[in-house]
């Protein structure tokens, strides 16, 4: 599933192409998670304003209303003067002036839903119970640190649950957690304001060097232009079950939470 990284690297890489640009046509294809919530004939000559990113969400603005986009489990956005003729999975198409946004969905648990603006039901479903932004100045680590203290699942599953702080999926929080030293198993309410703010440290960290690295391509990831992103081969402890440590030697563990892989140094990590 791409997470908050290979989301803000696609924002990135089409974002200021497609700013200013006049929407021409609309194109559907299989029904995605949620219907569009507008006739298409709304959208067409309505103008781009900007893209934005909201956790895992893309918001294009436009003139009158915006578009959320979400990749669902393996979605990816193309955008390009010209692009190939629409195949089996691809769902949503958007002409401009700039050129085409197009998302190509196999597994269809993506979705582009339009609402009238950022305080309308539709747009509050989606949004409104999302936590704070890692990556922004408003990821305050003493409010970070309350959001725990009243959690009592392990903290690798609060990190994933998303209204703490959101957008920290698989990957990145079993890499965090590591540099944080943090066992994944341990209770949210039983980690101290010190380790709290270690782990939102580490968070911060781990998130930006991602999205330096382009995001992380596990099986076909990539951006807007096409491009895959390298994170993974500098991860520390996801996908590493059996080979040593980095830093102690120790072999990595993984265990099951959720139905997800977690993967964590025993040696490292002991609390």
């Amino acid at each position: 599933m791409p997470e908050l990284p290979e989301v803000e690297v696609t924002r990135l890489s089409f974002a200021d192409r497609i700013a200013g640009a006049r929407i021409v046509a609309v194109h559907l294809g299989k029904p995605l998670r949620w219907p569009l919530g507008v006739p298409v004939q709304k959208l067409i000559g309505r103008t781009v304003l900007g893209v934005r990113r909201r956790g895992k969400y893309l918001l294009l603005d436009l003139d009158a209303g915006l578009l959320l986009i979400h990749l669902g489990m393996s979605g990816s956005l193309g955008f390009a003067s010209q692009l190939p003729a629409r195949g089996v999975h691809d769902h949503f198409e958007l002409e401009t002036t700039r050129g085409t946004l197009r998302l190509n969905d196999p597994r269809r648990f993506g979705a582009v839903v339009f609402a009238p603006d950022e305080s309308s039901p539709q747009a509050c479903k989606l949004l409104g119970k999302l936590g704070m932004e890692p990556l922004s100045d408003t990821f305050d680590a003493t409010a970070f640190h309350a959001g725990l203290k009243a959690r009592r699942s392990a903290i690798k599953q609060v990190l994933l649950a998303g209204d703490v702080v959101v957008g920290v999926g698989n990957i990145y929080a079993s890499e965090a957690l590591f540099l944080a030293g943090i066992r994944p198993t341990l209770s949210a309410a039983r980690l101290s304001l010190p380790r709290a703010q270690k782990l939102h440290a580490a968070i911060r960290d781990v998130l930006r060097r991602a999205v330096d690295k382009g995001g992380s391509t596990l099986k076909d990831f990539s951006n807007a232009r096409g491009e895959s992103g390298y994170f993974q081969l500098e991860a520390m402890v996801y996908g590493r079950s059996g080979q040593p440590c980095k830093v102690c030697e120790t072999p990595i563990k993984a265990i099951r939470q959720g139905q997800r892989a977690t993967f964590f140094c025993p040696t490292c990590q002991k609390y």
